[in-house]
């Protein structure tokens, strides 16, 4: 008797552990979703603002080239939807940027954290460039003589970056000297001037002239066949201009002038004449000579927008 009792004693439990078992099943947290945008800026001009765009509240990780933006470890999202985070990022450097963030929401129970997609952003540096007192200028333009297919398309010396097999690119150069006060660069001042072009053994000189009234650096690449030039694509060139060494130098400074408003001097509240401070170049004799400056400069820009050479059409009967 007492052994049936224990069985169904057994079956009893058994019965009420499946009871227990097919209660309502554990619910798994629905999948969560981090979306990165935004960080596009210019190098060296204060912070730049990535958008951290997620499925549910919680906080961002925002990463900068797999390293955690510093002030940016647990940025909460806002608590209303679209709920977005923000990170103000500070760029160390220019060029292409890999951003991405991890996302931890604050219900766990109902929302499972997220990796970000892949942000890639190209972070922009002044095309001037900043690292010489010689600044440079240049553009490219059609030189004129051609014709048919290859003739311009409304005038000649039409500014371009486009060219053609058979026509004749004409390199335009401006420069000014910062170390003299800016002075325009011309043959008087200027030891070498020449432009670089890949592909090409010999650096092409530039000639300082005037043309049709006003003056400026001007170099030639012709192409077509064989000697000439012919390199379909992009046009890597690099333009460079060394200033003679000189027995004297601008220097910047300031001095304080009147304050004038249509031709009269500006008087405060008790009468006294108004200063305000200005900028100007004062000669400085140097006992050893400056050493000349040299200025380079190579295009920056996005290929779309770079000098390059197309094969010329074919023209059909």
């Amino acid at each position: 008797m007492k052994k049936v009792i224990s069985g169904i004693a057994v079956v009893a439990l058994a019965i009420a552990g499946g009871a227990l078992s097919s209660g309502a099943a554990y619910a798994a947290p629905a999948a969560s979703t981090l979306i990165m945008s935004g960080g596009n800026g210019v190098f060296d001009l204060g912070p730049i603002v990535i958008n951290g765009t997620t499925s549910a509240p919680g906080v961002v990780a925002f990463t900068v080239n797999g390293k955690v933006v510093t002030g940016c470890e647990a940025v909460p999202t806002t608590t209303v939807t679209p709920f977005v985070a923000k990170c103000s990022w500070i760029p160390v450097a220019s060029g292409t940027t890999l951003i991405t963030g991890t996302f931890t929401p604050t219900d766990v129970a109902s929302f499972a954290p997220a990796i970000s997609n892949n942000l890639n952003v190209k972070i922009g540096v002044p095309v001037q460039g900043i690292v010489s007192p010689i600044h440079i200028y240049v553009d490219t333009i059609l030189a004129t003589g051609s014709t048919g297919v290859l003739a311009p398309r409304f005038n000649g010396c039409a500014i371009m970056n486009e060219f053609m097999v058979g026509q004749t690119i004409v390199f335009r150069v401006y420069a000014n000297n910062a170390d003299q006060g800016g002075a325009v660069m011309d043959s008087a001042n200027t030891s070498k001037a020449f432009i670089e072009v890949a592909g090409i053994k010999d650096p092409i000189a530039m000639a300082y002239g005037n043309h049709s009234g006003v003056a400026f650096w001007t170099s030639v690449l012709k192409t077509g066949a064989a000697p000439l030039y012919s390199t379909l694509g992009v046009i890597n060139y690099k333009v460079t201009l060394v200033a003679k060494d000189s027995s004297t130098m601008k220097v910047l400074s300031t001095k304080l002038t009147p304050k004038l408003e249509n031709g009269k001097r500006v008087l405060d509240a008790n009468g006294r004449t108004v200063y305000e401070r200005v900028s100007y170049y004062r000669t400085v004799k140097l006992s050893i000579p400056l050493r000349g400056a040299t200025g380079i400069w190579s295009s920056n820009f996005t290929a779309n927008s770079q000098l390059s050479l197309f094969a010329a059409p074919i023209a059909t009967k």
